[in-house]
């Protein structure tokens, strides 16, 4: 497994497991379960997804040792101040059932993620979290937490596809040591993604499979990526992307097809900061 190098040289897996959208608990638990044993050592939650146990059930019963995992969890916007912080850090430690986080994230850029920062940077120091980050944060926001605070980001997760590919959020984030993670790398299909005419053709010219080609292009520029399936085979599949590079025609090909706008939602709008900050979750 590829590893990228974090700012404060933790070393996190490039591809993982996203578990989004995942709510039955059974269901999940036997996903993340077979993504550990398909390879998978990076496994993505969040509080608001309501399967923080389950995932915990499956990594106990995989039976991989808890240090040669990477588990990532997020926090809500309810919980976003710097004793919400605290107390939401240590019910998401609870029911994943571990003594550490190897990431932790601020889910949205709304509330007072600004305590909820100085809360994470106590929890980091503390040694409980090995590492701090973000979710959801455009180039303002993030350089403005990064200006104001003790320790930068060492993750911005961030929706990233062929459609929104974020190229000059990625120079941003480098320049700052902020590593870029995709979230919804399949987009969840949309723009009819995997009958696209050009994905199409760069996957049968290395005779793999569209999401395997949109996992390699995401890794080879250094994207952190978290697909998630329920399917055993796809899986599976989505973790074989390692044995085969896109060259310079295929890179520039899927290059033409950035959109460069959001396929979900716009954190400018502010309908959107209103639907995000108020809306909350029996966790």
């Amino acid at each position: 497994m590829e590893k990228a190098v974090l700012n404060n040289g933790i070393e996190m897996p490039i591809l993982g497991f996203g578990v989004y959208q995942i709510s039955d608990v059974n269901e999940c638990e036997r996903s993340v379960f077979d993504a550990i044993q398909a390879g998978y050592r990076l496994i993505d939650t969040a509080a608001a997804y309501v399967n923080e146990e389950a995932v915990g059930k499956a990594v106990k019963r995989s039976g991989v040792p808890r240090e040669e995992l990477f588990i990532t969890t997020k926090l809500w916007v309810q919980d976003a101040s710097y004793e919400g912080a605290k107390a939401a850090f240590q019910k998401s430690l609870d029911r994943l059932g571990m003594d550490y986080l190897d990431l932790y994230l601020i889910h949205q850029p709304f509330g007072d993620y600004y305590g909820a920062w100085r809360a994470m940077e106590e929890l980091y120091a503390a040694g409980k979290i090995k590492a701090i980050g973000v979710c959801n944060f455009y180039p303002d926001r993030l350089v403005d937490l990064i200006l104001h605070n003790k320790i930068v980001p060492a993750v911005n997760q961030i929706e990233t596809h062929v459609f929104f590919q974020r190229t000059k959020d990625q120079v941003l984030m480098d320049e700052y040591g902020v590593r870029i993670e995709s979230w919804g790398p399949f987009a969840e299909g949309r723009n009819d993604m995997f009958r696209n005419p050009t994905l199409v053709s760069i996957a049968a010219k290395h005779n793999k499979s569209v999401a395997q080609v949109i996992l390699r292009w995401l890794t080879q520029r250094g994207v952190v990526a978290i697909p998630k399936s329920v399917h055993k085979e796809r899986i599976i599949e989505n973790f074989r992307i390692f044995d085969f590079q896109l060259d310079a025609a295929d890179v520039e090909a899927i290059a033409s097809l950035d959109m460069n706008k959001s396929l979900f939602l716009d954190h400018y709008d502010p309908e959107i900061a209103k639907w995000l900050g108020t809306t909350k979750f029996e966790i």
